[in-house]
């Protein structure tokens, strides 16, 4: 009974992206976490360190195969102008093995750096793009 899980791991490779409603077909991986942030509470007779939950932070990546210039496209200009595009990421994984479809919008997305050339003789291009976000909101879980 227990090897039955086994088929319903969710597989990588039905994951998807879409940048401002546009799906990103040249996805190589793609990552988002929040991280709780703490302020350190010291309380008179007790030893121990306390904290007080005071917010978090997302921040993730997206790799991409290089097959456009994404990063120079999303906030090539922006970084040069100041001024910044409002960014939305919705990811998606979808295996249809598995018991159902996770799906999470990123809102108030900023790239934190893009990379201007890199390439390697012999070798395939990939793109990373770093990010930030202000919020998160789960559409669909498993």
């Amino acid at each position: 009974m227990k090897t039955e899980i086994a088929s319903k791991i969710m597989n990588g490779t039905f994951g998807s992206i879409w940048v401002n409603n546009e799906k990103w077909m040249d996805l190589k991986s793609f990552e988002s976490k929040v991280t709780g942030e703490y302020e350190d509470v010291n309380i008179v007779d007790v030893l121990g360190k306390a904290r007080k939950y005071i917010g978090f932070e997302g921040a993730g990546t997206i790799v991409t195969h290089k097959v456009y210039s994404r990063g120079a496209k999303i906030i090539g200009q922006a970084f040069r102008t100041g001024k910044m595009p409002d960014i939305k990421i919705i990811s998606k994984l979808d295996d249809p093995a598995a018991f159902g479809a996770e799906r999470v919008v990123h809102h108030g997305v900023t790239f934190d750096e893009m990379t201007l050339a890199k390439f390697e003789g012999k070798t395939l291009g990939k793109e990373e793009l770093p990010f930030k976000f202000v919020d998160y909101e789960f559409k669909d879980l498993v």
